[in-house]
C-alpha cells in the first residue's frame, strides 16, 4: 500500500534523507581533492594550473547552491586540518590559505554556491550552465586577484601570476562542467 503524498517523512526516512545528502557532500569535498591533484606547476607564476577549479564548478553545477556550498567549505575544513586536499605544489593547511592562492581556495564554497544558484533559477540548459559557470569563475578570479594584490602590493603582478595565463584553460573547465551537468541531467530524465 502506499503512503498519500502529504503524509511526513518518518524518522528513519528523514535519517536516510540526511545521510544520503552528507554522503553527496562528503564525495564531492573528495572529487575536489582529487582534482587537485590533477596539477601543472607553472614556473613564471606561484599559482598552479590544477583541474580543482573544474571540480568545484562541477559541484555547483551538480548539486546547486547549498550542497556546493556545504560541500566546498568541507574542502577547505579539511585542508585547514591538515588533510592533503589541497594542491601538492603548495605547503597545505593554513599556510596554502595565506599563500599567493589563498584568495582563489576561500572563494570556493561561494563560487559553488553561484554557480548553483544560477542553475536552479530556470531551465537545466548548457547555456545557463555555461552562464553560471562564467559568473562563478569571474567570482575566483576576482577574490584570486584581490588577494594576489596584497601578495605582490601591484595589480599588475597580480594579473601576470594569477589571470592570463588561466583564461584559455579556464573556459574548456567551464564548458566541460557545463557539458558535464547538462548531459548529466538530460540521461537522468532519460532513465525515470
Amino acid at each position: 500500500m502506499t503512503r498519500p503524498m502529504t503524509q511526513a517523512l518518518t524518522p528513519a526516512d528523514r535519517a536516510l534523507t540526511w545521510a544520503q545528502q552528507a554522503a553527496l557532500v562528503v564525495g564531492a569535498s573528495m572529487f575536489v581533492a582529487v582534482c587537485a591533484r590533477v596539477t601543472l606547476p607553472l614556473p613564471f607564476t606561484p599559482v598552479p594550473l590544477t583541474m580543482q577549479n573544474f571540480g568545484v564548478l562541477l559541484v555547483g553545477l551538480m548539486l546547486g547552491r547549498e550542497r556546493g556550498f556545504a560541500a566546498l567549505a568541507l574542502y577547505l575544513a579539511e585542508g585547514l586540518a591538515g588533510m592533503p586536499v589541497f594542491s601538492p605544489t603548495g605547503p597545505g593547511g593554513l599556510a596554502q590559505l595565506l599563500g599567493p592562492t589563498g584568495g582563489y581556495l576561500i572563494a570556493y564554497p561561494f563560487v559553488a554556491a553561484v554557480a548553483g544558484w544560477m542553475m536552479e533559477r530556470g531551465p537545466r540548459t548548457f547555456f545557463r550552465a555555461a552562464t553560471a559557470g562564467l559568473l562563478a569563475e569571474i567570482l575566483l578570479f576576482v577574490s584570486g586577484i584581490s588577494w594576489l594584490v596584497v601578495f605582490t602590493h601591484s595589480f599588475a603582478q597580480a594579473l601576470r601570476f594569477g589571470f592570463y595565463w588561466f583564461v584559455f584553460a579556464e573556459i574548456i573547465k567551464v564548458m566541460l562542467a557545463s557539458g558535464i551537468a547538462t548531459g548529466w541531467r538530460r540521461m537522468r530524465k532519460v532513465e525515470i
